[in-house]
């Protein structure tokens, strides 16, 4: 089993989700950056619990679906905490009308992507963003139906 990419407190919304598949999209998604996954932490909170981190740690006063603290000491090796609030993500599925499991998928990949380096705070940059997290979606489908 894969011990060096693991998920704490899992929400319902991760029930339909292969996790296999998932961390074998991770892992190909990395080295498609030239890294590999030392050690991959998914912890999944509340908003209010990620709220506080966001206040916290960030100096941000605003409701968020992801944080993403990269403890990388090596540049070709990741090691990351990736912090997800299950209620936003199934509030952004009815907002961007998808559903809960794309929604989820598209934030794991998301946290990711920024782990490898790429950014959204530019609207170029979010355009990049959304075009990656499309392809590593896509990704996990193709690994998820390949027998």
């Amino acid at each position: 089993m894969n011990r060096n990419i693991r998920f704490h407190q899992k929400p319902q919304s991760l029930r339909k989700i292969s996790l296999l598949s998932l961390r074998n999209a991770l892992k190909q998604i990395a080295a498609r950056h030239n890294l590999k996954i030392k050690s991959l932490e998914y912890v999944f909170l509340t908003d209010e619990e990620l709220l506080k981190m966001n206040q916290d740690y960030l100096q941000h006063n605003t409701y968020t679906d992801i944080i993403t603290f990269d403890l990388s000491d090596n540049t070709h090796q990741l090691e990351g905490e990736i912090y997800i609030s299950w209620e936003r993500v199934k509030d952004n599925a009815k907002k961007y009308n998808t559903t809960e499991t794309q929604e989820m998928l598209r934030v794991l990949f998301h946290g990711l992507l920024h782990l490898c380096g790429l950014k959204d705070k530019s609207k170029t940059d979010a355009h990049k963003m959304r075009l990656a997290e499309e392809e590593c979606i896509a990704l996990y489908h193709q690994i998820t139906t390949t027998p």
